[in-house]
């Protein structure tokens, strides 16, 4: 599963030759076609389309009209699989500045404009590799959240010592600032 897997990389946007927003995903939930949540489930319309698409472009659509949220196509084209990116950290940043979905579109200026655009530097957004974050403390694996259908599905991930997560399981609590995770700035520009 692909969701997990990209808890610790980078999401990259050039926002001009010489200026990049970099953010570490620690958030994700995972959709996929054969399950009610999935934009994919009753088939193929002209809004889903990208979500049967190839792997490694956006996804993304309006939540009640209002927020754009950021998918990732994975899997094979055509079986609708993606990725929600729920939360990202940046330094030097507020931890709550992409911290849900709205957010993250909002702070990376991503709207449905940019749905099926590869993630790729020729078109100036992309993901690296990412940091092996269990090192340094622990995955939360849960139910997914802000969902109707499906709702048991443990399908979102997130980093435990990460202030940025948009919503905790119950009783795990908000690091302390002492003790919490820091993003690092990406280096790799």
């Amino acid at each position: 599963m692909v969701a997990p897997n990209l808890i610790g990389c980078f999401l990259i946007k050039r926002q001009s030759k010489n200026s990049y927003l970099a953010g570490m995903i620690v958030e994700t939930e995972a959709y996929s076609q054969e399950e009610a949540s999935c934009h994919g489930f009753s088939g193929r319309t002209k809004s889903n389309e990208t979500l049967f698409g190839d792997p490694g472009h956006f996804y993304i659509y309006l939540s009640y009209g209002i927020n754009s949220c950021v998918n990732i196509v994975t899997g094979q084209k055509n079986w609708a699989n993606g990725v929600l990116l729920r939360s990202i950290a940046i330094k030097g940043e507020n931890d709550r500045i992409a911290s849900g979905p709205g957010l993250l579109a909002k702070r990376f200026g991503l709207n449905r404009n940019f749905n099926n655009l590869p993630l790729s530097p020729e078109y100036d957004f992309w993901l690296t590799e990412g940091e092996d974050l269990s090192r340094i403390g622990s995955i939360v694996q849960t139910t997914r959240i802000g969902i109707s259908q499906a709702k048991d599905i443990p399908w979102r991930w997130y980093f435990k010592n990460s202030r940025s997560v948009s919503k905790r399981v119950r009783g795990d609590r908000i690091p302390t600032r002492e003790k919490c995770w820091q993003p690092p700035s990406f280096e790799g520009l």
